[in-house]
């Protein structure tokens, strides 16, 4: 077999990145409409709330309106929640603050924490001032039955069309997938806190 060329292999990269270039070209060209996306982020690995709150951050970039809205969590402090209250006031914050399902074991109070909460993310769902609503962890009171699922999705499809909303946690169903325009789900390999090691500062929290 002759070896190639230095020269020949540049002809054939150059080759072969023009002809990807040209289909990312015509992608592009062929996504026209300008609106408002639901990114579901889903799946049983570590990196769904870091991935919600990466696009706030960018939004934040933009000098976007932002909303975040937090179900389950709220007890313990975390690095976003520290970020957002002392650098970016602006951000309309809240959050459920009763912590995990398995801590609380009172259903009927984590019923009405998740009502009084979804009623807060309604007010963001409704005002066409805001670019971006991370609704973290509400796939959740879905799952549990602690918010009525149609009128969770009703309030999503019925937001106004520039807003752009994120929702994170495990599952969330075939509707909420189907309404979602990107889905992504985060697989679980390896996973530090199963080998005994204690959640880090700026990397789990």
């Amino acid at each position: 077999m002759i070896p190639m060329s230095d020269d020949n292999r540049q002809q054939r990269h150059k080759k072969s990145m023009q002809k990807q270039k040209e289909a990312v070209d015509a992608s592009i060209a062929a996504a026209d409409r300008e609106q408002g996306v639901v990114v579901l982020l889903t799946g049983n690995g570590k990196g769904k709330t870091s991935s919600g709150f990466g696009m706030v951050m960018r939004a934040l970039g933009y000098q976007q309106q932002v909303g975040v809205v937090q179900f389950i969590k709220g007890v313990q402090l975390s690095g976003e929640e520290l970020l957002l209250r002392e650098r970016f006031p602006e951000v309309a914050f809240y959050q459920m603050g009763t912590g995990f399902t398995w801590d609380t074991q009172d259903r009927e109070s984590d019923r009405q924490a998740a009502e009084t909460t979804w009623a807060f993310a309604q007010t963001l769902l409704a005002d066409p001032s805001v670019d971006l609503v991370l609704l973290d962890e509400l796939t959740y009171m879905i799952a549990y039955n602690y918010l009525d699922e149609d009128a969770v999705l009703a309030a999503i499809a019925q937001r106004p069309q520039t807003q752009s909303v994120i929702v994170t946690g495990r599952g969330g169903g075939r509707k909420l997938q189907e309404l979602a325009d990107t889905v992504s789900e985060v697989k679980e390999l390896k996973h530090a806190f199963n080998n005994g090691i204690k959640a880090r500062k700026g990397v789990d929290v």
